[in-house]
């Protein structure tokens, strides 16, 4: 996540901040998809039970919409999402829920 960071953003500049965040989101999830069908045997990245890998992943993959990456292509990285982003917790911690999201940003 820090390459689409607001200061890094700002560094690439305007002209270049949309492929800069979807060039670095698509070569990571290349990795991770490719790991994902090598080892991943359960419901989320390791085995059934959420690991930190897991929570990485959930706003990684958020990134990924906001810079337009073919989540097509990461069959095994969405299918995990979805399973995270049903649980409750998840829920509870996603941005969009919490007291300080500005009003436009809040799920309803």
């Amino acid at each position: 996540q820090p390459v689409q960071t607001l200061s890094v953003l700002q560094a690439v500049g305007p002209e270049r901040k949309m492929q800069w965040g979807h060039d670095a989101i698509h070569k990571g999830f290349v990795a991770v998809e490719d790991l994902l069908k090598e080892h991943s045997t359960g419901k989320y990245c390791i085995g059934d039970t959420v690991t930190l890998a897991d929570i990485c992943l959930v706003p990684q993959v958020y990134n990924a919409s906001r810079f337009k990456v073919d989540m097509d292509l990461f069959p095994n990285i969405t299918r995990i999402n979805a399973a995270l982003e049903e649980l409750p917790e998840f829920k509870k911690a996603h941005f969009s829920t919490q007291p300080d999201t500005p009003h436009e940003l809040r799920k309803s």
